[in-house]
């Protein structure tokens, strides 16, 4: 039996709720699929800074690089808003990716058809929409330095820094993935203006001419939050550096109806990272009511890519699609229209049941 050690940081608000889910869907798989997926529970966040001083404690960080993945859910809360930057919850979240190496964080965002009235757009707007963007994750304003107050304590710096090698490693990355999908990648960047997206767009330019059956296209930062309001269908792999990429990934929320459906991997580094995209949502925080979908597709990302898994990670994915074709919402997907309300729990059972179906199913072909 292949044995894998995940690294668990619920961490603070809702995440320990939509992890919890994304743990049971995993142990029904491990059980049917013959897997042992062996859980390290460990405190982050906010969590961690009450409980143990710190937003990332030495302990957990070497579990967490010790493990053959990560499962992360949320950090942060209002709380914690007015703490020095190194106590702060999401420099915990900052500084365990940038221990882990991932400096790739591959976020996809497919509309689906059962569930397109959840979206603010137009059905006929977001029809056909199944963008991956790849966001680089240990550069650019988040880690650059100088930072913070100048002597004059009215001015405050941050830096947007970006060396070629980061650029390229990144570059690579999405050009690899898209020439696993529809050979299409748009860089954005915002070359008429910052001088590091100028070198972005040619470093970017330069390895894609080791890729001539990948279509690359540039598109300033501005039009493309344009475009995928517009004409998200245009687009196939988007690759954008650490502060577009986590804006634009959270405006692809709206194409697919919630930010809770939103799954996230961080790759690149010697263990990968897993997480929802959406926050820690403390105003709903053990109401089960959150989305788990995000965190459970993490999880199928995780398997895909940590774990060389890709049947068992499709056979999250065909799960979930099947919960929202049958009209179960969460709260979050509810507003009003038409479905069967449940909750956390109940979904993340429904998922779980049906992937124990899809595991016995194949299984049983398999048999005869």
């Amino acid at each position: 039996m292949n044995r894998y050690k995940i690294a668990v940081v619920a961490g603070d608000g809702i995440g320990p709720e939509v992890t919890r889910e994304a743990m049971r869907v995993l142990r029904t798989l491990g059980e049917a699929g013959g897997f042992d997926f062996h859980f390290h529970e460990m405190p982050i966040g906010g969590v961690a800074l009450r409980t143990m001083g710190s937003p990332l404690p030495p302990a957990v960080l070497d579990a967490c690089v010790e493990s053959d993945a990560v499962l992360l859910g949320a950090v942060g809360g209002p709380e914690f808003d007015a703490l020095p930057k190194d106590k702060k919850p999401e420099t915990g979240l900052l500084q365990l990716r940038q221990a882990l190496g991932c400096f790739a964080n591959l976020r996809p965002a497919v509309s689906v058809p059962s569930i397109a009235d959840c979206s603010p757009l137009k059905p006929s707007i977001v029809a056909n929409t199944d963008i991956l963007l790849v966001r680089e994750l240990l550069g650019g304003l988040y880690f650059g330095e100088p930072r913070g107050r100048r002597d004059d304590p009215t001015v405050c710096v941050n830096s947007m820094v970006y060396s070629e090698a980061e650029v390229e490693r990144v570059a690579r990355v999405a050009f690899e993935q898209a020439r696993r999908r529809s050979r299409k990648l748009t860089s954005v960047d915002k070359a008429n203006v910052l001088e590091t997206s100028a070198m972005w767009r040619q470093v970017v330019t330069r390895v894609g001419a080791e890729y001539p059956d990948v279509q690359l296209d540039h598109v300033l930062v501005d039009s493309c939050a344009m475009f995928l309001v517009t004409t998200p269908s245009r687009f196939d792999v988007i690759v954008a550096e650490n502060l577009f990429g986590d804006i634009l990934s959270d405006e692809m929320a709206a194409l697919t109806g919630s930010i809770g459906l939103l799954a996230s991997a961080s790759i690149g580094g010697r263990v990968g990272l897993y997480e929802p995209v959406h926050g820690s949502a403390p105003t709903i925080a053990g109401q089960d009511i959150a989305n788990p979908l995000g965190a459970i597709a993490s999880a199928a990302m995780m398997l895909r890519y940590s774990f060389n898994l890709e049947q068992e990670a499709r056979d999250i994915e065909t799960a979930i699609r099947s919960v929202l074709d049958d009209g179960y919402k969460t709260a979050d997907l509810q507003n009003g229209r038409p479905g069967r309300p449940v909750s956390t729990s109940e979904i993340g059972k429904l998922v779980e049941q049906r992937v124990a179906a899809l595991v016995d199913h194949r299984h049983a072909y398999h048999a005869v």
